[in-house]
């Protein structure tokens, strides 16, 4: 408490004096030189007599008046400099708000430049407040909401533990998820999969009777090589397989828990697409049969050769069955869950069990090769023939339900969605055809050569032919909607997925069309030779050629992103989920399959600290900016980094609460 008389309180000095009203006016200038002095000097020197102090009346007084700060016990002169700090910070805690500003307008009228600039830097963060501190959870994950920067919500998750737990809600990366267009998550408990995996080691472990060796692989690592080295394991219940290469855990499916664990292994699967990726399976043939079919299902992994074998892998890359029964070459395949049908050059279509590998029907009908193969449904095929017909299968009683007749040359490509089925021949025509009912809906014609290609969505037909031009037509009016011209040579690859349709041609280039507007939107020089292969989703083109390259293309800049590090004199099949491709290609006269994962390991993806996830995350900047240079370390294998939080900054977090770490955040000012 300090005391004053009735009318005023007053402190003089023989340099000035202050004046303070206890009914809160304005002070009287201070002359702050008195006061700078003494709070330089450690033991400042006794101050002259005390000139008369006068009131607020006008009156003097000749004898010391309480001051406003209280008694002045000791006096002022005589304290030293840190007690007279602690004297006025008691005193002006005790003033009223308005005091209290008229006094700080006082002082700060007396600062010079450099003062008055300390006192921004000291003040400015005393007045920021932290947002999702403040405000209601609710309205903190609505702001989050509208962040699409997974970077940005990795550098938020370590500012402090109230924004760690709000980052890590979950609704906000299933947010973040539907806008990258990563699909497919299905949330199984932690606990189940644990219990999984045991099983699957030791199926791994005792299937097949497999030996591993530490010998070399036939072909020797070459410099520009990225993938990790794995054992070879030399298969001693198949003779078709010279040496097989084979390491479950790179390629092993993890089931994530939380969308923020999906959204995780998905981006650091397209990290890995961009520089990295491991090898998880090498098979080398014996023979120099080629590659006719490859085709990747949920569960298996179909190879069919010009030898008249078919080869069944493990989704993992691991060679489970050699199905033996066509008499020459196999040339289609299709698969459905568990069963197989296949057609080749014996003019048999033949159905399988993959999980036992026993042939189940062998149906008759074709009087020439089997060229294409598709299935409508569980118990319904429609092969197609060089004998220019087509014919619909009950593969369950493995009878013939319809033949289908209007071509005049052979069957060269088919497609089926629902109940439509697509052709097209060599006799320069497709016809659209009812599947159920065996009738001709619509016959196609336009193109002055035979058909190599077509692709079908239901709604759109894409044709391409050895006339070099790509035709679009209405499925339902059977119409011709456009005619894409460009490619210089046969189109003999199409692919089409929601209105975007990428070809390929002898050419050697790859074209990305718009087929809302009918126009090309990218025009890839892929290959030195003719493009054999290409795949492609909502991120990405991978394309394979004669020349022995795999390259990877992003498909909404048609920037060449790399090639993958694998020396072939030619690649014949290329087929890609989203964590891994698997390639069919020659090299030295054998046929070689290679599976490269680009799936993070366990480890990699359970770490649930927020340093892991934002290290994880933010580890792609590097790889943007190589992908905007054009260059990439293909040379290197990456492996993904795990870092947790230092022991210091953990204990730190723990003993602090609320505290953030040195990640620089834009906070609000009240």
């Amino acid at each position: 408490m300090y005391r004053s008389d009735s009318s005023s309180s007053s402190l003089s000095s023989s340099h000035g004096n202050v004046q303070l009203s206890t009914t809160g006016s304005r002070p009287m200038p201070v002359n702050g030189s008195a006061f700078n002095r003494s709070f330089n000097s450690e033991l400042p020197t006794p101050a002259p007599s005390p000139t008369p102090l006068y009131t607020a009346n006008g009156g003097s007084s000749n004898h010391m008046s309480p001051s406003l700060f209280g008694p002045l016990s000791p006096p002022l002169e005589v304290l030293s400099y840190s007690a007279l700090l602690g004297s006025l910070s008691k005193d002006f805690r005790n003033l009223t708000r308005s005091q209290k500003e008229s006094l700080l307008t006082t002082l700060i009228d007396a600062c010079d430049t450099t003062t008055l600039s300390f006192i921004h830097e000291y003040v400015s963060p005393l007045l920021k407040k932290d947002p999702f501190k403040i405000l209601p959870t609710e309205i903190c994950l609505r702001i989050l909401s509208y962040i699409d920067d997974p970077q940005t919500l990795a550098r938020a998750s370590q500012v402090s533990k109230r924004w760690y737990v709000i980052v890590a809600d979950d609704m906000t990366w299933k947010a973040l998820c539907e806008r990258r267009h990563y699909t497919g998550m299905a949330i199984d408990c932690k606990q189940k999969q644990s219990e999984r995996m045991p099983e699957q080691i030791a199926n791994v472990a005792n299937d097949a009777l497999l030996t591993t060796t530490s010998v070399i692989v036939s072909s020797p690592p070459t410099s520009n090589s990225v993938f990790t080295t794995v054992p070879i394991t030399f298969s001693q219940n198949d003779g078709s397989m010279m040496e097989s290469t084979y390491n479950p855990v790179l390629v092993q499916r993890i089931q994530p828990t939380s969308y923020r664990m999906f959204f995780k292994q998905r981006y650091m699967v397209d990290s890995a697409w961009i520089h990295g990726g491991r090898l998880a399976a090498r098979h080398v043939t014996t023979d120099q049969g080629v590659v006719t079919c490859l085709n990747i299902t949920k569960n298996y992994i179909i190879v069919a050769l010009d030898n008249s074998r078919i080869h069944i892998f493990t989704s993992d890359g691991r060679l489970s069955k050699t199905l033996t029964g066509h008499v020459m070459g196999v040339w289609a395949i299709m698969p459905w869950d568990d069963i197989l049908v296949s057609g080749g050059c014996d003019r048999d279509v033949r159905v399988w069990d993959m999980i036992t590998g026993d042939c189940l029907k062998v149906m008759h009908g074709h009087t020439s090769t089997v060229r294409c193969l598709k299935m409508s449904d569980y118990k319904t095929a429609i092969s197609g023939s060089r004998d220019a017909s087509l014919r619909v299968w009950d593969i369950e009683k493995g009878v013939c339900k319809h033949v289908l007749l209007g071509h005049h040359a052979s069957v060269r490509c088919l497609e089926v969605y629902g109940d439509i089925c697509v052709s097209g021949s060599y006799d320069t025509t497709a016809k659209v055809w009812n599947i159920s009912t065996g009738q001709l809906l619509h016959t196609l014609t336009g193109h002055f050569s035979q058909i190599y290609a077509l692709a079908f969505d239901g709604v759109k037909i894409a044709t391409g032919s050895l006339d070099t031009s790509v035709r679009v037509w209405d499925a339902e009016s059977g119409q011709c909607m456009a005619v894409l011209q460009g490619h210089t040579s046969l189109v003999g690859q199409l692919q089409m997925r929601n209105n975007i349709l990428v070809s390929g041609s002898s050419d050697g280039s790859t074209r990305v069309w718009d087929l809302n507007l009918m126009t090309c939107i990218h025009r890839l020089a892929a290959h030195d030779n003719s493009v054999t292969t290409l795949q492609f989703d909502e991120h990405r083109i991978v394309t394979g050629g004669s020349d022995g390259r795999v390259r990877v293309w992003d498909i909404n800049t048609g920037h060449h992103i790399r090639d993958l590090p694998c020396t072939f004199e030619a690649v014949w099949r290329i087929a890609f989920e989203g964590d891994k491709v698997v390639i069919l290609a020659s090299r030295q006269n054998r046929t070689h399959m290679e599976v490269i994962s680009f799936s993070p390991t366990l480890e990699e993806l359970e770490s649930n600290t927020s340093s892991q996830l934002s290290h994880s995350l933010l580890n792609a900047d590097s790889s943007k900016q190589q992908e905007s240079t054009g260059v990439f370390p293909g040379e290197i294998a990456r492996d993904y980094p795990v870092t947790c939080l230092s022991q210091q900054l953990q204990q730190q977090l723990s003993m602090e609460g609320e505290s953030s770490s040195s990640v620089n955040t834009t906070f609000i000012h009240t």
